[in-house]
């Protein structure tokens, strides 16, 4: 799309209000241009598939056609990015819009029209305007075509400990990556992910429900071990830290001067210190520069660092960061990593198929 001219935006939401509201936080930008409003699904997928959009934001609950079958039918005849606003209560639903083919989520802090709807302004622009680094033809490719389940094979040098970080686009890159995994072999995962207060423990328990792992939101005190996948709790910073002979988790509370929690960054640089030359970092979708200098710290502790491939990732931001200040040794397509990991990685990958781009 052009940098020059505003996103064109089509607001989707069956309370007036709401459509309203919305509209009015998405104009005060003048980046964006909110071109038409829909009330309810039929209208707007008509909408959708005769304008020239560059982004949706999308109320899941709807009449005449729910944001489910709406999402289905758009990412077959005309993908477009979209943006699911939606009530705290619908977790769940969330997940699947992620599924099918939804790049993030902002919540409303209410499932009823009020004015608290005004709170989410900040959120709500960030994720619009970080449509202009998005790639929808890597969401249309992701629906239609299966997750590669990772070959088994003699391991080089298993890491002990796997750690991730992701924001735009990272949930439906997750469940992608740990379902490829066919079986959770001896290291243990943990995870930033970049989302908001009250949705990390649903996204855990999708996780334990999909794959093979036992996944969970982590806790302050709880042990790493294999086979596990620790998720940092929205809004706050997942650290390890040594515990006796043992690592264990430590949950922060974010502070104001914070730009992202959970960090990406501190996740890695507390792993480092405890993990070293055992620990694989692994940077996946995002916008932004979260993990770059967590990856560093990786590296200077004996660590590996994989970056997910422009080929894959929706937004390549986070790991063109990571590659661009000289902390990654490979770059990998999403459905490469998870052989990697359990092959054990090595250097030599990136000669296999992950040339590093700047």
């Amino acid at each position: 799309m052009s940098e020059k001219r505003p996103l064109r935006v089509l607001v989707i939401d069956d309370s007036a209000y709401s459509r309203r509201t919305i509209v009015q936080l998405l104009e005060r930008s003048p980046l964006i241009e909110v071109v038409d409003v829909a009330r309810d699904g039929e209208e707007a997928l008509r909408k959708a598939l005769t304008l020239d959009l560059d982004l949706i934001t999308l109320d899941l609950e709807m009449p005449r056609m729910d944001g489910f079958t709406l999402l289905r039918m758009l990412m077959a005849q005309k993908p477009t990015p979209v943006l699911v606003v939606s009530g705290l209560g619908g977790k769940d639903d969330v997940w699947k819009a992620l599924e099918l083919g939804a790049v993030d989520f902002v919540t409303k802090p209410t499932r009823r029209a009020a004015p608290e709807l005004a709170t989410i302004e900040a959120e709500l622009l960030a994720k619009v305007l970080a449509a202009r680094e998005l790639r929808i033809d890597r969401v249309r490719d992701r629906l239609q075509h299966r997750p590669l389940v990772a070959r088994m094979g003699r391991a080089k040098r298993a890491p002990r400990v796997v750690a991730v970080g992701a924001s735009t686009g990272g949930p439906a890159a997750l469940l992608q990556l740990f379902a490829a995994i066919s079986a959770p072999g001896s290291c243990a995962f943990v995870v930033a992910q970049h989302m908001p207060e009250g949705f990390t423990r649903s996204f855990a328990e999708r996780l334990a429900r999909t794959t093979a792992f036992a996944a969970r939101e982590a806790e302050s005190g709880m042990p790493l071990e294999p086979g596990t996948i620790l998720i940092a709790p929205g809004g706050r910073h997942l650290e390890l830290e040594a515990q006796g002979a043992g690592v264990v988790a430590r949950v922060a509370l974010a502070e104001a001067p914070d730009r992202f929690a959970p960090s990406v960054d501190r996740l890695f640089a507390s792993a480092a210190k405890c993990y070293g030359p055992d620990l694989l970092a692994v940077v996946l979708t995002g916008m932004g520069d979260d993990g770059a200098q967590g990856a560093l710290a990786v590296k200077q502790h004996g660590g590996n660092v994989i970056a997910e491939s422009e080929e894959t990732a929706v937004v390549f931001g986070m790991p063109r960061q990571a590659v661009r200040i000289g902390a990654v040794d490979a770059v990998l397509p999403l459905h490469a990593i998870p052989e990697a990991i359990q092959n054990g990685f090595a250097r030599e990958s990136a000669k296999r198929g992950g040339k590093v781009h700047e």
